[in-house]
């Protein structure tokens, strides 16, 4: 995704639900941009991230990828979307 008007001021710490320790696990991802962050998958994101740490994460970090991944990618995402309780829902729905 090209850098838009939309996109060149926003930080990844004002996105919602990305705070403190979300920044830090971008940081170790090598994401310091959200014109970065919509440029990935946040399937690939989460996998990468249990590698790199030896172990898997709890499932809500993958959430709150989607979320911020899907807030990178539409400066509009409708406020729903924007919080990783959403796509913890879609997540567990997929599961049935």
């Amino acid at each position: 995704m090209a850098t838009t008007p939309m996109n060149r001021g926003r930080q990844l710490g004002e996105l919602i639900s990305i705070g403190p320790a979300m920044l830090r696990d971008f940081a170790e991802l090598r994401i310091h941009s959200v014109a970065q962050l919509a440029r990935q998958n946040p399937q690939r994101m989460y996998a990468r991230l249990n590698r790199l740490r030896g172990q898997r994460q709890d499932p809500c970090v993958l959430d709150t990828f989607c979320a911020a991944v899907a807030q990178a990618k539409n400066p509009r995402l409708p406020a729903e979307k924007c919080q990783w309780w959403y796509w913890s829902r879609k997540r567990k729905m997929g599961k049935r």
